[in-house]
């Protein structure tokens, strides 16, 4: 590999810090802007798709007489507490 002789131009001497870093672009800034955009769109389209299965907590909503027959149960027996240990 031949490397060029010709040392016309000035050499810039760059720290390297300054060498890694990179520029912020409109390129950035509107791949950020349209990936933000798609993702909302995926996000309300995935809503609006499921909205109603979201809305539906319960699918039969007790309308069945079997479920309807759970409410009339008589209250529980209260709980009976045990007899105290002496200490020890």
């Amino acid at each position: 590999m031949a490397t060029p002789t010709d040392t016309s131009e000035p050499h810039i001497d760059l720290g390297a810090t300054r060498a890694r870093q990179g520029r912020y672009g409109r390129h950035v800034f509107w791949v950020l802007v349209i990936s933000t955009l798609l993702a909302a769109i995926a996000l309300f389209a995935s809503w609006g798709w499921r909205s109603n299965d979201l809305a539906a907590v319960e699918p039969n909503n007790a309308s069945q007489p079997q479920d309807a027959a759970a409410f009339q149960a008589p209250p529980p027996a209260p709980k009976a507490n045990p007899a105290p240990t002496p200490p020890g």
